[in-house]
């Protein structure tokens, strides 16, 4: 399994069966256009032939396990291209969530310790982990605007100028603007967590943990941007404006 795509020195094309087999059981891949369908074949082909995956705790990836996590995670490239993945290499899948042990001292030194449940997880200049659980069930998941690739992968897009911040690499003006955008409609979701939290308001469309910081927040409103346009438009008008700037999508070809 997975050599298929190592057998030459150009990334041979995905096999029409298995790209088929992938687009049914995740149906926000299907893109609008010709074009976009074919640039996204193409691009997770090149993700395969240049990322290398390993199954952890004696997970075995198949083939149509690789191409659904690279035709997933290339979405944010789609018009990007892939050089902002080139920091990396490796994608490590593990069969489910995991329990990661975190340590940290706060500003008056004192040190804390705690257990967190990752479905995924991406380094700064490193490998990313992802939960085939969650990898697997995206195809439904959409629905609320989750998914585990996305998210890691636009925290993969946000890391290239340092650790998370909520704003990817850009500078002067675009920077003013993507903050200024991204930072009330920051204020504006943790008020709503709040309110429900607290208040029995009603809770937010996307998951609450969007409100830990402003990288998360990028990410958890990346994810549903690319998986569940619509929704997150009407949620997010402004995001959706911003976003496809960035991201270089033509709204009147979606």
């Amino acid at each position: 399994m997975l050599d298929w795509w190592r057998r030459r020195r150009l990334p041979p094309p995905i096999p029409d069966a298995l790209w088929q087999s992938v687009l049914a059981d995740y149906p926000f891949l299907q893109q609008s256009t010709a074009a976009a369908a074919m640039r996204l074949r193409l691009l997770a082909a090149r993700f395969l032939a240049d990322k290398q995956f390993h199954g952890a705790q004696g997970l075995a990836i198949t083939d149509a396990m690789a191409v659904a996590i690279s035709a997933q995670a290339v979405l944010p490239v789609l018009h990007l291209g892939l050089r902002w993945y080139d920091d990396f290499v490796t994608i490590v899948v593990h069969p489910d969530q995991v329990v990661a042990r975190r340590k940290a001292q706060d500003d008056a030194g004192v040190v804390h310790e705690w257990e967190e449940v990752l479905a995924g997880e991406a380094m700064e200049s490193g490998p990313v982990m992802l939960s085939w659980r969650d990898v697997q069930a995206a195809g439904t998941s959409a629905a609320q605007g989750y998914n585990v690739v996305v998210h890691e992968f636009i925290h993969k897009i946000d890391m290239r100028d340092g650790a998370p911040d909520g704003c990817p690499p850009l500078s002067g003006r675009l920077r003013n603007a993507w903050t200024a955008t991204m930072q009330l409609a920051y204020e504006q979701f943790r008020e709503q967590v709040v309110i429900a939290q607290r208040f029995g308001g009603e809770p937010p469309w996307l998951d609450a943990y969007a409100a830990e910081n402003p990288g998360e927040f990028f990410a958890v409103t990346g994810e549903a941007y690319f998986v569940n346009r619509e929704r997150f438009g009407s949620e997010f008008p402004d995001l959706l404006t911003l976003f496809d700037a960035f991201f270089r999508r033509d709204p009147s070809l979606l």
